[in-house]
């Protein structure tokens, strides 16, 4: 297909697809037609021909106007709500507004004159009806009774403004960042846990200051290896990957007998070793053995009022949680991708999949468990920040998408694009684009189920933390989709219902009391950034990427309020890394660069010198510091308190003087990407006690905090 019919020009602007877009150097690119057509099939919609085309037209309008009532309204607190309602032409409606708290409410109706539209050989009309300005935020119901019988429809009233948690009562904080899998201590099992998470958080409050500490995604992995290592692609974005729990933190570990509990120390110094030896995380050789272990606390039982506590778990999960605890059990015995599955299995409704729960119910009961336990262990450590006066706490990561074979894409087909997979296009640092391999949610079928699984997403996400990072933010708003195959050179923007997806998440966050940090960064269109201020979401700064009309640093003083600013982020090395060019050379030997490495190191430099010049003129660094790489590290962050921005972060890993990214996009196996354990200058595996005592991290600490040296305890600020 070469030229563009009219009825894709249609078809394409009635799903939000972008026929054109401007790069990351500024140019006009047009989208062919053939990738155009190719996501409106993953729609299901068939646009080969101009007459396809307008068939599609006229079945989705038949569509719309088939509906009594929209299957979801989103608006923002205080604005006027209007519904439209179709119904057999001269036939009356009765609406009212269903409220979450049991209230009922009429609506009126404004205006009764669209034309009759006939649809199925009879006409159809349409009233529209006010609802009101005053409806409280919330997930309602718009209800309306007709000759047809009565229609449902979702009202979900969202707030305007989230802004800053009350207990940060508005003032500056600061916090570490870090992946949680690579900070290992004594007594982990090779990988970072949720009891070091918790350690952590505890240190990082009485002896740092710290405000919170931000991690990546916990999101599950698949439940058998081997094991994605990257917390971006899921399996599943609503439940916790169970290798983060310390099964020694568990309360029927220590009911044990004896030999179970000696068979569990041998497990854990097993994976122990895995790790020490290989000098990576090794989450195919430590999963094994922590799930043996788990499978023997689990086996012990509990005390009745610990039942009770799981059984209501499972209760308020309600089938999602079966569901996931059943597709974890299939991959144990079927292997972890479901497409490979008897097909018989491949759909959670099948007859096939509830006579295999019936008779794996006591694995279906292990899994289900597990997450109880998770969540538990991610509670505990919020508690751990609440006791050391966190204002935050935990912080934690969500994901942009998951995993095409994962347990979301097998729980829910129907909600995923298929043949289509989420990336980014070319930009300043992934020059040959990006295309991470996850299906996207389609933008109808949320609306269409009321965007509950968004909903039950966002839900997770803020449980029992303080603050979630929104990776890739951008793609409540638009997502570049890449028919399968093509390339992420040939895909195109999708623009999915922002209002709505930032409507529900500032609705959740205000419910959980918590802070919102959006990530920003790459090709950004100027109005979402205005738009999420608006909205009091955070956005992100990263110091590298901030720069003036004039190419050069950007003055402290116009960064954001309203933004998480950091030195560095987790897809570049740290700060030392960065300073010594280690991410131009990795990226050439990955052959990554579409310029000469001489070109990329200069531009390097020259950037490292503005930055160092305005550190200097800034009186943030002395001449005699600017040749040491540990104080150009640490001036760095003093330009931070510099600014604006009300939420600071600084990277564990800066703390320890490591150079070695966690991350290399672009790559998959290339380089050990989410699998390099926190390390010192000399990058050997430096444990959380050994943190707990270095020097570094108390230099960085009272940078951080403003001061010269830390005092002793939080009484001596």
């Amino acid at each position: 297909m070469t030229d563009r019919n009219p009825g894709l020009t249609q078809l394409a602007e009635r799903f939000g697809i972008a026929q054109e877009f401007w790069d990351w150097k500024g140019r006009h690119v047009p989208i062919p037609a053939d990738t155009i057509a190719a996501v409106l099939a993953a729609f299901g919609v068939d646009a080969a021909t101009q007459e396809s085309a307008e068939r599609e037209l006229g079945r989705l309008e038949d569509d719309r106007w088939r509906r009594v009532v929209p299957a979801c309204t989103v608006v923002e607190e205080g604005q006027g709500v209007h519904v439209d309602v179709h119904v057999p032409a001269g036939s009356g409606a009765e609406v009212y507004v269903h409220l979450e708290s049991g209230e009922s409410r009429p609506a009126w109706q404004s205006t009764n004159d669209t034309p009759d539209r006939w649809v199925d050989g009879a006409p159809r009309g349409e009233a529209t009806f006010w609802l009101g300005s005053d409806l409280p935020t919330g997930y309602h119901r718009v209800v309306a009774s007709t000759d047809e019988g009565v229609s449902t429809g979702a009202l979900i009233v969202t707030p305007s403004f989230v802004g800053f948690p009350p207990a940060m009562r508005g003032q500056r904080i600061w916090g570490y960042g870090t992946q949680l899998y690579s900070v290992t201590s004594k007594r982990s099992w090779g990988i970072g846990d949720l009891a070091d998470l918790g350690d952590l958080i505890t240190w990082s409050g009485t002896r740092q200051f710290a405000g919170y500490v931000l991690i990546n995604p916990l999101h599950a992995a698949q439940p058998v290896p081997p094991m994605e290592p990257s917390p971006y692609l899921p399996a599943s974005r609503r439940f916790i990957n169970p290798i983060y729990i310390r099964p020694e933190a568990i309360d029927e570990y220590a009911t044990l007998r004896r030999g179970d509990r000696l068979r569990v120390k041998a497990l854990r110094k097993q994976a122990q070793s895995a790790g020490d030896a290989s000098g990576s995380i090794e989450r195919n050789a430590v999963w094994p053995l922590k799930i043996e272990a788990l499978r023997i606390i689990h086996a012990a039982g509990m005390r009745s009022a610990r039942r009770i506590a799981f059984d209501d778990f499972r209760r308020r999960e309600g089938h999602g949680l079966r569901d996931f605890a059943v597709w974890s059990s299939l991959c144990g015995t079927y292997g972890q991708l479901w497409n490979e599955w008897p097909e018989e299995l491949q759909r959670p409704s099948t007859p096939a999949v509830s006579a295999y729960a019936h008779e794996h119910a006591e694995d279906i009961d292990f899994y289900e468990w597990l997450q109880w336990i998770a969540q538990t262990q991610v509670s505990a450590a919020q508690t751990d920040a609440a006791e050391v006066n966190m204002p935050v706490g935990i912080v934690t990561d969500l994901a942009v998408g998951v995993h095409r074979y994962g347990a979301e894409t097998w729980m829910m087909p129907d909600v995923f694009a298929q043949g289509m997979s989420v990336g980014a296009p070319p930009d300043q640092y992934n020059q040959a684009g990006q295309d991470w391999g996850q299906p996207p949610w389609r933008p109808d079928k949320l609306e269409e189920l009321e965007y509950q699984p968004f909903r039950a997403m966002v839900a997770a996400a803020l449980r029992r933390v303080g603050g979630v990072r929104i990776d890739h933010i951008i793609g409540l708003f638009r997502l570049w989709w890449v028919p399968q195959g093509a390339g992420p050179t040939n895909g195109t923007y999708v623009r999915n219902n922002h209002e709505a997806l930032v409507g529900i998440l500032a609705l959740e966050a205000q419910r959980a009391q918590a802070l919102i940090v959006g990530e920003d960064l790459g090709t950004v269109e100027p109005w979402v950034r205005d738009y999420l201020a608006r909205r009091g979401i955070l956005g992100t700064s990263v110091l590298w990427f901030e720069a003036g009309s004039d190419g050069g640093p950007l003055d402290a003083d116009v960064w954001r309020e309203y933004c998480m600013a950091s030195v560095t982020t987790h897809d570049l090395p740290p700060t030392l890394g960065y300073l010594a060019g280690d991410h131009v050379r990795l990226r050439d030997h990955l052959g990554l660069l579409t310029e000469p490495l001489g070109e990329e190191l200069a531009g390097a430099q020259r950037e490292q010198a503005g930055w160092i010049s305005k550190l200097l003129a800034d009186g943030l660094l002395t001449d005699e510091e600017a040749g040491d790489p540990v104080e150009v590290m640490l001036a760095l962050h003093k330009f931070l308190l510099r600014t604006p921005s009300k939420v600071l972060l600084a990277g564990l890993t800066d703390a320890v003087g490591e150079r070695r990214a966690q991350n290399q996009p672009g790559t998959v196996d290339e380089y050990p990407n989410w699998r390099v354990p926190l390390g010192d200058a000399r990058g050997r595996r430096i444990l959380l006690e050994d943190i707990f005592k270095a020097q570094l991290p108390k230099r960085l600490a009272a940078v951080m905090n403003g001061v010269d040296e830390l005092p002793e305890s939080r009484w001596g600020r």
